[in-house]
């Protein structure tokens, strides 16, 4: 038995195919900023800019968090740390409540890197939605806002920054 909202087998498997083409131009389309990017500063890996996102949306996110929402060990969180903070992107701080764990934070320099690259993403993602017509536009937000909540509520994670819901 389905559930009355649920969308017919083929249709979700229609978007979940157009979902994972986009997601692979959006891959090309983030490394070619990150490349621009990179021309001014120290590049990073997707790794690294994965952490730093984890890092930007949590400021002051303890070590064994990051460890847990990465799915990943924490020496190779730390590696990774270690190479952010020898570039000047991260900044490690006792814990305020406990002297055996580590804080993280972006760097100012950390921080102005992610606001670059931000900057590039959101760019050519407003030139491609802007040549959509409006109810496209309206639609295509509605269904992104729902399938961020989807998949933020299955991961655990905070999305990046609450967005506004658009008009309808």
């Amino acid at each position: 038995m389905t559930a009355p909202d649920a969308a017919p087998s083929g249709l979700c498997t229609h978007a979940t195919e157009a979902a994972s083409t986009i997601t692979e131009l959006l891959d090309v389309l983030w490394e070619r900023a990150k490349a621009t990017t990179a021309q001014d500063t120290t590049p990073v890996s997707a790794s690294q800019l994965r952490l730093m996102y984890t890092i930007d949306r949590q400021d002051g996110i303890r070590m064994r968090t990051v460890c847990r929402l990465l799915a990943s060990s924490a020496p190779n969180i730390s590696r990774m740390c270690d190479r952010l903070q020898a570039v000047g992107f991260l900044e490690r701080l006792p814990c305020p409540d406990s002297g055996r764990e580590i804080t993280l934070r972006l760097s100012p320099a950390g921080k102005k890197h992610l606001h670059r690259i931000r900057e590039q993403r959101e760019a050519m993602l407003h030139e491609a939605i802007h040549n959509m017509p409006a109810g496209q536009q309206r639609a295509l937000a509605r269904g992104l806002t729902e399938l961020a909540g989807q998949l933020t509520s299955s991961s655990g994670e905070e999305p990046r920054r609450a967005s506004a819901q658009p008009a309808a």
